[in-house]
């Protein structure tokens, strides 16, 4: 247990480093990574399970306590996020595809890699997990809703079926994970060191067979996509900010809202252009690229919030 947890805490410091390294793979020997495509909402369901085994309820009860920044931060996540995709997309014009691909990741909820970067941070760890979760349970309402509100006129985009996906895929992992750990704490236990190595893993391989499928059109279009991404993070992690300092949010409070209104569950995003818009094939990039990015983007920004800790003495 000793050795996993030098693995996992190596695994935190590094993700970005890692998923880019392995997306760079994934693009310069596709092979490697094509064959787990098909399999994309298995992986991201199984990083979902994980999540659920993780969670302790007991963490949720000083926050629940104290509720304005919760609600605030999903509400940002379900306006501020989405409509940044939109006015991107349309900014820049975007082909259908890739406003899809945008949009999608704009209105999928918070991801769990905004809880590891949150600790990071030093920010508020139990405020983060709770955000995660709230909007990961809205998700499968809120993101075929959205998604079909925002992309609807492009492309078309089947409700029901999103949200049946969405509930399939992220909902009851993420649930059957809870009550597993509720039920045999004393088995799960042993399992949960293991989570940080499964999510990564799966994180890896979403985005290693995303880039593999489609490395000619990622060298077409890649670095407008990737234009897009940083502008996309980069504007919610700034909002999510703003917002937390307008609600008279301490630092570790306000670094949680700003990084889980910034970082999205991206392989959800994957998931679904993978399995509803498979006649929009370029509508998975975004989601792939945002991944990779917001990694990378959020180390950088907790190592920026740490050096700005100014918490002495401070409620």
């Amino acid at each position: 247990m000793v050795f996993l947890r030098k693995i996992n805490a190596l695994l935190v410091r590094w993700i970005g480093l890692i998923i880019l390294a392995c997306s760079a793979v994934a693009y310069l020997f596709p092979s490697l990574f094509a064959w787990t495509v098909p399999h994309t909402s298995a992986f991201l369901a199984v990083i979902m399970f994980g999540m659920g085994l993780t969670i302790e309820t007991g963490a949720f009860r000083t926050v629940l306590t104290h509720p304005k920044a919760l609600f605030a931060g999903c509400a940002a996540q379900f306006t501020m996020m989405p409509l940044l995709a939109w006015g991107l997309s349309s900014l820049f014009s975007l082909p259908a595809d890739l406003a899809l691909g945008v949009i999608l990741v704009g209105c999928a909820p918070g991801g769990t890699a905004s809880n590891v970067i949150t600790y990071l941070a030093r920010g508020d760890v139990a405020l983060s997990v709770a955000m995660t979760v709230c909007s990961t349970l809205m998700a499968p309402v809120a993101t075929p809703l959205l998604v079909y509100l925002l992309a609807g006129s492009r492309v078309d985009v089947s409700f029901w079926a999103m949200v049946f996906s969405v509930l399939k895929i992220v909902l009851v992992p993420v649930v059957a994970g809870l009550v597993l750990r509720r039920v045999s704490w004393g088995v799960v236990r042993g399992v949960t060191d293991f989570c940080p190595i499964v999510s990564v893993m799966g994180i890896i391989l979403i985005v290693g067979g995303i880039i593999a499928v489609n490395a000619e059109k990622i060298a077409e279009s890649g670095l407008l996509v990737l234009l897009l991404v940083f502008l996309h993070n980069g504007a919610g992690l700034l909002l999510g900010l703003l917002l937390a300092a307008a609600l008279g949010m301490n630092y570790a409070g306000s670094t949680a809202v700003s990084i889980e209104v910034g970082m999205q569950n991206s392989g959800l995003a994957v998931a679904l252009a993978t399995v509803h818009f498979a006649a929009n094939p370029m509508a998975t990039l975004p989601g792939a690229l945002f991944s990779a990015w917001q990694n990378i983007s959020g180390s950088l920004f907790a190592g920026w919030r740490r050096k700005g800790d100014r918490r002495v003495g401070e409620a």
